[in-house]
């Protein structure tokens, strides 16, 4: 994949086993484990965990590893979910939109929706002024963008990033 952050949807289906499952799901509570540690804690060997580790990261099921970081705590206040109609919707004028944004580092996420716009954002700023300078940079500086209407944060009740066990395809008969 050219850009790590892109979901690819035609990428083959990694068939998981039970272990593998609960490797990803401590993995998503804590990636800072040692491979001891979370041999433990899935009850595997070390050498077998990370074997499943590898094969994890190298099929693409675990793209990277992060930290999480407060924005609160580093003044970045204003979060921003933005909708975004285009004028033009070529798959060319899809394309040059989302590599403009991949490129804008207080763009966190980008998604082609269906229906109603084309793209909603989620961004985070500083404050007004910040997120001011962010629309008229990536968006109304833009010739095909239409149309742009952003909802702000009030309150965040839920941020998780953990993809739920339930989700996590089993390989068939297991």
């Amino acid at each position: 994949m050219s850009d790590p952050e892109a979901v690819d949807h035609s990428a083959p289906f990694v068939p998981l086993d039970d272990l593998d499952r609960r490797i990803l799901a401590q993995m998503q509570e804590d990636a800072s484990l040692t491979n001891q540690e979370l041999a433990e804690k899935v009850h595997a060997s070390p050498p077998t965990c990370l074997r499943r580790v590898r094969r994890l990261v190298e099929s693409g099921v675990i793209e990277k590893q992060v930290a999480i970081l407060d924005p609160a705590r580093l003044g970045s206040t204003l979060t921003a979910i933005v909708e975004i109609t285009l004028d033009v919707q070529a798959a060319e004028k899809m394309t040059e939109f989302e590599a403009l944004v991949r490129d804008e580092p207080a763009i966190l996420q980008c998604h082609r929706v269906s229906p109603g716009p084309d793209f909603v954002l989620i961004a985070q700023v500083a404050d007004m002024p910040a997120y001011h300078a962010l629309v008229h940079r990536a968006f109304t500086a833009q010739a095909n963008v239409r149309n742009v209407r952003t909802f702000f944060s009030v309150h965040r009740s839920k941020f998780e990033t953990r993809i739920a066990a339930a989700a996590l395809k089993p390989v068939q008969g297991t």
